[in-house]
């Protein structure tokens, strides 16, 4: 009798252990963000959300999951309240991921980046993205008052976080606000700037904090991969120092909205102030976003006498060239390895 009463006892505990589990006594706790891969098994994601507090047991989640209930997992990332029931959990992940990651790559521009949040989230949000990063950028400690005359009819470029949004990624919660976004992407530019020792007050080569991140969103777009990045950072210095164009197809490309392809006798007459074809110096503002390397390339160019550069073989090598003959030898070589 005894071991049947034990038995019992243990049964009953168990069925209040498990209820316990499945309803967990209480209110939901705060929101947090799970995410599940593709390829995840339920037992890895029943220990995610363990591990951020969404339910007390991975193994009464995987029990109930074989013998209650079924569950369908789409990747993707989820707001889902801590101490939250099974039945709420279920739903959550049975349905379309609620959070959506924004990726923000180096040398997007923030136009592409709001063009992302509109196909994800909504025109509507994007216009209002839009508005606070134009806040924002006229109160950014790395924004400069720009009102010259010559990018008069540029004030969307202008009043901008174009160059000024950390890359990475950002979680979109259902109930974020367009301002709290656009702050969350400026201050990861301000983690990024100071991880390298970049801040509102740097200056190289005379040149000011803000024009420095339009030197590296040049450098980001002309430098392809990492290791070329430095010396495009010197070719830049170099070509202000000598006075007149910077002569950089990515600039022409910008005000047209193009990431590649080749530039056109008629594009290289585009009036823009963003073409150092005809326009000497920097452009008005940044053309993209830009990453740590491009920053400490800027801050850390090796020195050089450089002026040339050219992409120079299929594994995005470039070839850095002193003289004009010597950058047209390179190219002819260039030409026969990229064919």
């Amino acid at each position: 009798m005894r071991i049947g009463a034990g038995i019992v006892a243990v049964f009953f505990l168990a069925v209040v252990w498990f209820a316990l589990q499945v309803y967990p006594l209480g209110s939901p706790g705060r929101l947090v963000v799970v995410t599940v891969h593709s390829g995840d098994s339920v037992s890895t994601v029943a220990g995610e959300l363990h591990a951020k507090g969404v339910i007390g047991s991975p193994l009464a989640f995987k029990i109930d999951m074989e013998v209650f209930s079924s569950l369908t997992l789409h990747a993707g990332s989820y707001q889902i309240a801590q101490n939250s029931s099974f039945a709420h959990v279920h739903a959550i992940l049975n349905a379309p991921p609620n959070v959506l990651v924004i990726d923000v790559a180096p040398g997007e521009t923030i136009h592409e980046v709001f063009d992302t949040v509109a196909a994800d989230k909504s025109n509507l949000f994007a216009d209002q993205l839009l508005g606070a990063a134009a806040s924002l950028a006229r109160d950014s400690p790395y924004h400069p008052d720009l009102t010259p005359p010559h990018i008069a009819g540029l004030s969307d470029a202008v009043n901008s976080l174009e160059g000024l949004v950390g890359v990475g990624q950002y979680l979109l919660k259902p109930d974020e606000t367009a301002m709290s976004l656009a702050r969350r992407m400026a201050e990861g530019f301000t983690k990024e700037a100071t991880s390298v020792g970049f801040s509102p007050s740097t200056t190289v080569n005379g040149l000011s904090a803000y024009q420095l991140i339009i030197a590296a969103s040049i450098v980001e777009r002309e430098g392809y991969y990492p290791q070329n990045m430095p010396q495009v950072a010197r070719v830049i210095f170099n070509r202000l120092k000598r006075g007149g164009g910077l002569q950089m197809d990515s600039t022409v490309k910008y005000p047209l909205g193009m990431d590649a392809g080749t530039v056109t006798p008629k594009m290289l007459q585009n009036p823009t102030p963003y073409n150092t074809y005809l326009h000497a110096g920097l452009t008005p503002t940044p053309i993209c976003t830009v990453s740590t390397t491009a920053l400490r390339a800027v801050l850390h160019a090796p020195p050089g006498s450089w002026l040339y550069f050219v992409l120079f073989d299929k594994k995005g090598d470039e070839k850095f060239a002193t003289t004009f003959q010597q950058d047209l030898k390179y190219q002819q070589q260039a030409a026969r390895n990229l064919g």
